[in-house]
């Protein structure tokens, strides 16, 4: 039996607004891009130094905070970019957006 994890984040409002100041706004400001999946998105990021360490380290405070998301860091051989993909069950891509706000 598959245990069912809710769509929501265990973060308060003040904590949210931190980790976008703290964190996600500076992954963001180097978004290169970003598709829609059928469970999720991908974003893209140039890989320039710090980058993968960056998007390491949010993977690693959104897993604690957002369970119902699965993460997948993508680098491709031969590519200078580094994909991110978040995904998860229905009702994920519009917890995305708004957690995120990278769309």
């Amino acid at each position: 039996m598959t245990r069912e994890i809710p769509v929501a984040c265990a973060l308060t409002d003040k904590q949210l607004q931190q980790r976008r100041k703290d964190y996600l706004e500076k992954i963001a400001a180097s978004l290169d891009g970003f598709k829609e999946l059928e469970s999720g998105f991908s974003y893209r990021f140039p890989l320039r130094e710090g980058v993968l360490q960056d998007l390491a380290e949010i993977v690693d405070l959104e897993r604690q905070c957002c369970p119902f998301l699965s993460f997948r860091i993508i680098l491709e051989a031969g590519d200078n970019s580094v994909s991110l993909e978040l995904t998860g069950a229905k009702g994920t891509k519009e917890t995305i957006k708004a957690l995120f706000n990278w769309n």
